[in-house]
């Protein structure tokens, strides 16, 4: 199997080093990511200038473009024999309303775009709880194998959410569930003549039985978006 991986925290990211190495559990692995930290960034892609490239070592490539130029490019230039995407780990959730604006996300919606299929994983983080890699790792490697044996209809892709959790906290469910549509908070404060976006992640709308409602629960959510989402 061949297996593209990418992200939208950058080629040096530890997340992405994790998802590489458990992926390379399951075939050949081609990294092509950004060549710095692009949260937040979207579906953007570059059609008015250069995308520069930079070859780190075999089969990982660093790429002056957003997760989607990443994605465009290895299709069509790095790994055209790419048969799965996979994006992450985020440093941080992508649930609900946040796949509009995840660069994680936007990787593989452009891979479903393709007729490829593909999985995007992000890790919550509670404020000052700091992400165990070696917990995601494990997550990861017990779920990969599942979820590449389900590729689900063309246009489809996978949305991954793990759980934070304290050391001490019992080990996740895996719940299959719906996008929280709710929105985002709406909370501005003014300063340096302008407004600064504070709003609270962990206070945003909840639904039961949504993603976001599964994730801060303590649990992994996963849901099946498509191109339309």
């Amino acid at each position: 199997m061949k297996l593209l991986v990418t992200n939208d925290d950058g080629i040096d990211a530890l997340g992405l080093a994790a998802l590489a190495e458990i992926a390379a559990g399951h075939g050949t692995v081609t990294c092509v990511a950004p060549h710095t930290h692009l949260s937040g960034c979207g579906h953007r892609v570059t059609t008015d200038g250069p995308i520069r490239l930079k070859r780190k070592m075999e089969h990982r490539w660093a790429i002056e473009g957003t997760p989607a130029d990443c994605v465009r490019v290895a299709l069509a230039k790095l790994a055209p024999e790419t048969m799965w995407v996979l994006s992450g780990m985020n440093h941080g959730g992508n649930l609900g309303a946040d796949v509009y604006i995840s660069g994680t996300v936007a990787a593989v919606r452009e891979a479903a775009l393709h007729g490829l299929p593909a999985i995007a994983f992000s890790h919550y983080r509670k404020r000052g709880v700091e992400i165990d890699w070696d917990r995601a790792r494990r997550w990861m490697a017990l779920m990969l194998p599942d979820l590449l044996a389900d590729p689900g209809p063309p246009g489809s892709f996978w949305n991954v959410n793990f759980p934070s959790l304290l050391p001490d906290e019992p080990e996740p469910c895996v719940v299959h569930c719906p996008l929280e549509s709710g929105p985002l908070p709406l909370s501005f404060r003014e300063a340096d003549e302008g407004l600064h976006y504070d709003g609270n992640y962990h206070a945003r709308p909840r639904v039961s039985g949504s993603d976001v409602d599964v994730c801060f629960a303590g649990n992994i959510a996963v849901t099946r978006l498509t191109i339309a989402t």
